[in-house]
């Protein structure tokens, strides 16, 4: 039997619209997420993964696209959210945080895949979206 991994990544903006990224130690600046717990809903990872790796408490909006890694068997679903409290923190996978303007967060993100996602989720009136690589 083959295995499949499903993931979150979340798009979480606050009350000025700036969007949360992490710098995870070797992917560099992203979008906070990660891969489902035994037992745990997509929407409830969701939001502990931003937690756990920002601090962040966030309140998920709508699911807004799915990217599908054939040869790596791996869906990520793209959530937006909204932070509604926490403060912000690294951890292990976040050495730096912070809520950027979309321009700012675009520039930050190293890895073009990344940059395609986030610009995706930005243009609101395309979702939900289907990235397949």
């Amino acid at each position: 039997m083959q295995t499949f991994y499903i993931t979150n990544a979340v798009f979480v903006m606050n009350a000025d619209d700036h969007i949360l990224l992490k710098k995870d130690p070797k992917r560099g600046w992203e979008l906070p997420g990660g891969h489902l717990d035994d037992g745990e809903s997509l929407a409830e990872c969701a939001v502990r993964e931003v937690k756990e790796e920002t601090g962040i408490d966030a309140e998920i909006v709508k699911m807004c696209g799915i990217t599908h890694e054939v040869r790596d068997r791996r869906c990520t679903v793209f959530w937006m959210a909204r932070a509604v409290g926490g403060q912000l923190r690294t951890c292990a996978e976040s050495m730096e945080v912070g809520f950027f303007n979309p321009q700012e967060a675009l520039s930050m993100i190293e890895r073009e895949d990344f940059r395609q996602e986030v610009a995706k989720c930005l243009q609101v009136d395309g979702h939900p979206f289907y990235i397949e690589s």
